[in-house]
């Protein structure tokens, strides 16, 4: 078995409180809480240090965990919301961010599994092949290099693995973007790593991408990477991604 936490703040730089905007009626939060809970988790919490937050989600009956408001990141909310309610260190706890309204239940129970399936590993995430070039070079769109048994090589924003004789700034051919693998930012974690992990102060490839993951990978934590069962939905980062998320909706 395995929970799930989704830990929620109010800030947000291009889109402030964006979490709680009426999402065809809902809050947005409750849309990914609904999706979460449908995943087959033991148990479903959010994790916030705003009184905002908290209310609308003991709104529509979410248990909620108030967290300190010093977290860096959404990771460190989740590393206090186990400990506070004492789960133990070889639990399965499942990130689910709070923006993912369209995320599919079955990814959360996936991510999941495949954690539970490799003992040796502390974290596991997904990924999805990269088709089209505007997304090989976009520094948005993260990429992950897996070994031969699926455990993370790299995660990074620059378009790798580059294929020397088959892509060039200039031009891509399909050929190049044969294995190259988008990262899905779902993660499941032991309890065990996710305390260590957040103990570890950040790491110079961390600090260089802005990519948390890289900190597990630089202290010798294995990661492992399945190909996601579904496409995950759009996540909402702005304006124009809301109201995309709204028409996918229906609304």
């Amino acid at each position: 078995m395995f929970r799930v936490v989704i830990p929620a703040r109010f800030d947000s730089t291009r889109l402030p409180g964006k979490v709680l905007l009426s999402l065809v009626g809902r809050p947005m939060l409750q849309w990914v809480h609904e999706r979460a809970s449908a995943a087959g988790a033991e148990e479903v919490l959010i994790a916030t240090d705003d009184a905002r937050i908290a209310a609308a989600a003991r709104g529509f009956g979410a248990h909620v965990v108030m967290t300190a408001t010093t977290h860096p990141s959404g990771t460190d909310r989740i590393a206090q919301a186990a400990s506070d309610c004492g789960w133990g260190d070889d639990d399965v706890v499942v990130n689910v961010q709070a923006d993912e309204p369209l995320i599919p239940p079955a990814l959360i129970g996936q991510v999941a599994r495949v954690l539970e399936a490799h003992p040796k590993c502390q974290l596991a995430t997904l990924s999805t092949p990269i088709q089209r070039r505007e997304q090989y070079f976009d520094p948005n769109v993260v990429k992950v290099v897996t070994d031969a048994y699926g455990r993370a090589l790299y995660f990074s924003r620059a378009p790798v693995p580059w294929h020397r004789d088959a892509a060039s700034l200039a031009g891509v051919r399909p050929s190049s973007l044969t294995g190259v693998l988008r990262h899905i930012g779902i993660y499941a974690y032991r309890v065990a790593a996710l305390k260590r992990l957040t103990a570890l102060p950040p790491s110079p490839l961390e600090l260089c991408e802005k990519l948390e993951q890289l900190r597990a990978l630089e202290n010798g934590m294995q990661i492992r990477v399945a190909s996601a069962c579904e496409l995950p939905g759009p996540d909402v980062n702005s304006p124009e991604d809301f109201e995309r998320v709204v028409e996918l909706l229906g609304g």
